[in-house]
């Protein structure tokens, strides 16, 4: 199968993330996209994270109906800070039978460069990228400053000016989240008191 490696923190998912993934889905020739929840992004803080199992629960929840997406738990078992290469090899030694492309957005394919062993992401996968807030000539521009025939530039998606960071700043002022998030994952944050 090909598969979509969507990685994140998803703290919490959201409806962007859902319409993201499921217009990927629409727009190119992948049979599934595995949200891969992070334990600890080395370029964010951990302390503002909710503990790794809610925020599995919590995409499992969101995603359960939809048979072409997946929550994966791997980097919870390999050494943090988490990196996508290291994460990308275990992938490919648990699941031979499958390939894997991984899907970032424009911001970050600007900074890929300076990602652990990059060389190794670039050379050995197709990479999806997903508008966020350049124009799509300018990352295609990005992308051939990079020289990498790896890289493809996914333009015709639905973009949702949505952050997990907005929504903590709401629930923490004790507004509304309701059509935010997926009704289950609303349901699950106020049960818990999450974000408090």
């Amino acid at each position: 199968m090909k598969i979509g490696l969507f990685f994140g923190s998803f703290n919490p998912i959201h409806l962007g993330h859902l319409m993201l993934a499921e217009g990927i889905i629409n727009q190119t020739d992948l049979n599934q996209i595995w949200f891969i929840i992070t334990p600890h992004n080395p370029t964010k803080k951990k302390s503002n994270l909710l503990a790794d199992h809610h925020r599995l629960n919590m995409v499992r929840d969101a995603i359960h109906e939809n048979l072409k997406f997946r929550a994966s738990d791997i980097e919870f078992h390999l050494s943090q800070p988490n990196y996508t290469a290291i994460t990308l090899t275990h992938l490919i030694d648990k699941n031979p039978e499958h390939t894997f492309s991984l899907i970032i957005g424009e911001d970050n394919l600007r900074s890929i460069k300076a990602w652990y062993n990059s060389d190794f992401i670039l050379s050995n996968f197709r990479i999806l990228v997903y508008p966020r807030s350049v124009q799509a000539n300018e990352a295609n521009a990005l992308a051939e400053r990079l020289s990498n025939n790896n890289i493809e530039y996914l333009s015709d998606l639905p973009f949702l000016e949505l952050s997990s960071s907005q929504i903590r700043a709401l629930i923490k002022r004790q507004k509304s989240i309701k059509y935010l998030v997926p009704e289950n994952v609303e349901r699950m944050i106020k049960e818990m008191g999450f974000y408090r």
